[in-house]
């Protein structure tokens, strides 16, 4: 198959994340079932958040109605910024096509593709305050759909303690280079920037190794020829300090995990070394 590359615009203007053309396969059966549960259900022209919004570790379960490869984001908007100023800065035509730039607005804490039948499901962190959900479907921009307001909670829920974390960091992921079918992982931003991590699946060692020659040198020929089925979703694009913890579902083998965030000057991640072998065992 040959690879390409996809942009998805994140509020219209300033975010591009250079993804793979395959649609992505799941990769998180669900989230910790234990936490509290916040839905979020999209359809094609609009977005609705329930359940449990009080602050601390809930499991996000985002569903879609007729929305083919929905990007779902919820967006934590700054403390003394208004939803007003984040509307005129997404509609903003001077907007930079950096996704940095929205850390003078807030945070992207919760970042997953949806499409119609079994809903994505990844656990995260929500503070108090307000948020926004944004919704894009395949190449078309990401568009405000709605806000919600998280409370503070008495007693905030734990993220349960993962069987593995996976961090991402300028310019590199660390962590574990296998993981499991079945068990819970923890993948979070401890990066400055704006980190997406997901793993295509490759044949065997060998193409593998040439894979990540390739990342390097910016040969995206040569990687089509490489990948052995759809890309795994394990977290999309998420601001410093962000997380997703979700449990494995992927079909056993090697992958090669990228970041394919860009710098100021159009360079992907993985250019700059965020690129590795990974292996997803029994």
């Amino acid at each position: 198959m040959t690879m390409m590359r996809r942009r998805i615009p994140f509020w219209g203007a300033f975010f591009t994340a250079a993804l793979l053309s395959f649609v992505f396969a799941d990769v998180a059966g669900a989230g910790a079932a234990t936490l509290p549960t916040v839905t979020v259900s999209v359809s094609p022209s609009s977005a609705t958040v329930g359940g449990a919004l009080e602050s601390g570790a809930v499991n996000i379960a985002a569903s879609d109605t007729g929305v083919k490869e929905a990007n779902v984001v919820v967006f934590q908007i700054k403390p003394g910024t208004t939803l007003a100023e984040v509307e005129a800065f997404a509609n903003a035509k001077k907007a930079a096509h950096d996704p940095n730039n929205t850390s003078k607005y807030g945070s992207i804490v919760y970042d997953v593709e949806a499409n119609p039948g079994k809903p994505t499901e990844a656990a995260t962190v929500l503070a108090p305050g307000e948020y926004v959900v944004l919704v894009g479907a395949g190449e078309k921009p990401v568009q405000l759909r709605t806000h919600f307001t998280v409370t503070a909670s008495k007693a905030p829920a734990a993220l349960p303690a993962p069987a593995a974390t996976e961090k991402s960091i300028e310019f590199a992921f660390r962590g574990p280079t296998t993981l499991h079918d079945g068990e819970l992982v923890l993948f979070e931003n401890e990066g400055f920037l704006v980190h997406m991590d997901i793993a295509f699946p490759v044949k065997n060692m060998t193409a593998a190794k040439t894979a990540v020659r390739d990342l390097l040198s910016g040969n995206e020929k040569g990687l089509g020829k490489l990948i052995a089925g759809p890309p795994l979703a394990f977290a999309g694009p998420l601001s410093h300090g962000s997380s997703q913890e979700e449990t494995i579902s992927a079909k056993p083998g090697v992958y090669v995990q990228v970041c394919f965030m860009q710098t100021q000057d159009g360079r992907d991640h993985a250019r700059l070394g965020m690129e590795r072998i990974i292996r997803i065992a029994k």
